[in-house]
């Protein structure tokens, strides 16, 4: 793959609402998905996921249950800070591959600088879950949250798609 936005919805679907990235990318895999997107479900995969974006995506929307403070079902979109320094991250890294049932967000984008993932921009769509406990299926305001989320995601594809072309073209006249 080369160029494209990269959709991924993380979580586990066997702790209930943490499962919200992966209904989202259910929903839009049902739809079809945005033009120029691809949608892929990576679940607690997260290496796997930092190693796809290896294949020089123009940018991710990462979909997952983020928990902060907010109403349950409540949509936000973050920018991530991430750094991308030349520290040597060895041991995370090590960690990172040795469970990737601990692969947050926060420790994928550690994993970006060492592994040489350059996507941008790196967007977070993320839902305020109502309960993260063992057991399948969203709760009710969460799930009311999916399409909403779906059409959110549709829109930041478009417009990162729009941007990207405006950049190609760009860099071609100079």
């Amino acid at each position: 793959m080369s160029g494209g936005i990269l959709v991924a919805g993380v979580g586990n679907v066997f702790f209930g609402d943490d499962g919200f990235g992966v209904e989202v990318v259910r929903l839009l895999g049902e739809q079809g998905p945005p033009e120029g997107a691809v949608v892929a479900d990576f679940g607690i995969r997260g290496v796997h996921l930092a190693y796809e974006l290896l294949a020089g995506y123009d940018g991710l929307i990462l979909l997952d249950a983020v928990p902060r403070g907010e109403r349950p079902g409540t949509l936000s979109v973050i920018e991530p800070g991430i750094d991308r320094g030349a520290r040597d991250e060895t041991p995370l890294l090590m960690g990172a591959l040795g469970d990737s049932h601990g692969m947050t967000p926060d420790a994928l984008f550690a994993l970006f600088g060492p592994l040489g993932v350059t996507t941008e921009p790196v967007l977070l769509v993320g839902c305020e879950p109502a309960d993260t406990s063992p057991g399948m299926g969203l709760s009710e305001p969460v799930a009311h949250a999916v399409p909403v989320a779906a059409g959110l995601v549709r829109e930041l594809v478009a417009e990162q798609v729009a941007a990207s072309g405006a950049a190609r073209i760009e860099r071609g006249r100079t």
